[in-house]
């Protein structure tokens, strides 16, 4: 984030609150501030997905500056790649909601949580909201920043970060 020209502050930028429904979370672009849904969080791992997922959002913001309210391309391209990069579209977490596939699946499961966070948003039409998904999928899917790879699992979160420190390093005297 700071590289990006935004600084987080843990105790300024995150805010546990009760919500309504089945919301986990969500990023507030006029604080910058990611509120966690404390009554609708009830493990470590998902809590991890959560804040992982925000983050992005919060990244997104200030390296793209996301017109959130106006243009629901940018909307989307923020929500496939938070689906994308949180976890939300684990292997494990679709087992666990029965819902698991061969061919594709990863790409179907985060086209369907976009799509659901941004119908759950925006008073849009379905069919809106699956425009500007397909709009943008490809490319916003194929987008890693800032972890520069899908991390599937901790092991890939891990060396992620390590590749995310060295990215640098090779090229300072280019």
């Amino acid at each position: 984030m700071k590289q990006s020209g935004c600084t987080v502050s843990r105790d300024r930028h995150f805010s546990c609150e009760d919500c309504d429904g089945s919301v986990s979370g969500g990023f507030d672009a006029d604080t910058s501030e990611i509120v966690l849904c404390q009554n609708n969080i009830h493990n470590q791992s998902h809590m991890n997905r959560v804040v992982t997922h925000e983050l992005i959002h919060a990244f997104d913001h200030c390296r793209a500056h996301v017109d959130w309210f106006n243009n629901v391309r940018h909307l989307a391209c923020s929500e496939i790649r938070a689906a994308n990069l949180s976890g939300d579209c684990s292997l494990s977490n679709e087992i666990s909601r029965f819902n698991f596939g061969l061919k594709q699946h990863h790409q179907a499961c985060v086209r369907g949580r976009a799509l659901r966070s941004i119908l759950a948003v925006r008073q849009i039409s379905r069919e809106a909201a699956e425009k500007a998904v397909d709009d943008v999928f490809e490319t916003c899917f194929n987008d890693y920043e800032p972890f520069g790879r899908i991390p599937h699992c901790k092991r890939d979160a891990d060396m992620a970060y390590r590749d995310f420190k060295n990215q640098r390093r090779y090229y300072v005297n280019l």
